[in-house]
């Protein structure tokens, strides 16, 4: 199991399920912010907006929560200035992180990034350090429910996307950036609504890691997860499913 899936990157996610409902709609708000303020507040004119509003509405976020956030943004109301900031570094086993965060305070976020690294085998490293391993990608996710492997696959190359991935987990579609929100809108006219689409970095190859390895990098995964100011986590980590299960069980 590759490591550069969104939805694969964390499966360990703990705590209690209207705690993680709180972190996750803590992040979303944020991007929903950043992403009016950047542009137009009408999100048929605003990619960015449009995608967040995309992910806050897979995730059941409630409509007026959703505007509040937006009205923020666009300066309808008070707001923290949020700054976007990538981190680079090295887990155990050398695999290779990229780290993305939304913060109200550049030094709070790198103390804490760089302590969490620091206890878990990692080293943070310079800007570029790691992400010339990646590819930027549109990604967009569908349960497996949706449709069959074959009809996914031939939908999604005839929407535009580069590549369709199914397993288990789901059905997993990759675009260049920029095609991302027509992708989206044309899958979502034959399938309904995507899960979490977005952008995302994805390794040009993977890093095999054993038990040991896999153990303590979960480990810092799962703290960097629960950081609020963490909006998404990329690794170019590889484990077998079997590994997996047992270490997630």
């Amino acid at each position: 199991m590759a490591g550069h899936s969104q939805f694969k990157n964390i499966m360990y996610r703990k705590g209690a399920q209207d705690a993680k409902r709180s972190k996750l709609f803590t992040k979303l708000i944020r991007e929903l912010t950043v992403a009016a303020r950047s542009g137009l507040p009408d999100p048929d004119k605003n990619p960015r907006l449009r995608s967040a509003i995309a992910a806050a509405r897979a995730a059941n976020m409630p409509k007026d929560t959703l505007a509040r956030a937006i009205k923020r943004g666009s300066g309808g109301d008070s707001a923290e200035t949020y700054e976007e900031i990538r981190y680079e570094g090295y887990g155990p086993g050398g695999v290779a992180l990229i780290v993305e965060a939304l913060t109200d305070n550049r030094n709070r976020t790198a103390a804490e990034i760089r302590t969490a690294f620091n206890k878990h085998g990692g080293t943070l490293g310079e800007s570029g350090s790691v992400s010339f391993q990646f590819e930027r990608v549109g990604l967009i996710h569908y349960p497996k429910k949706v449709a069959s492997d074959e009809e996914m696959f031939d939908a999604a190359l005839d929407a535009g996307a580069e590549d369709c991935v199914s397993d288990a987990a789901g059905h997993e579609v990759t675009c260049a950036p920029d095609d991302l929100n027509e992708l989206r809108e044309r899958l979502e006219a034959r399938f309904g609504p995507t899960e979490n689409p977005g952008l995302t970095w994805k390794p040009q190859s993977t890093v095999p890691i054993d038990e040991d390895q896999a153990t303590v990098l979960f480990r810092l995964l799962e703290i960097l997860d629960d950081n609020d100011d963490v909006q998404r986590v990329s690794a170019n980590y590889e484990v077998s499913d079997q590994l997996l299960q047992r270490l997630t069980a």
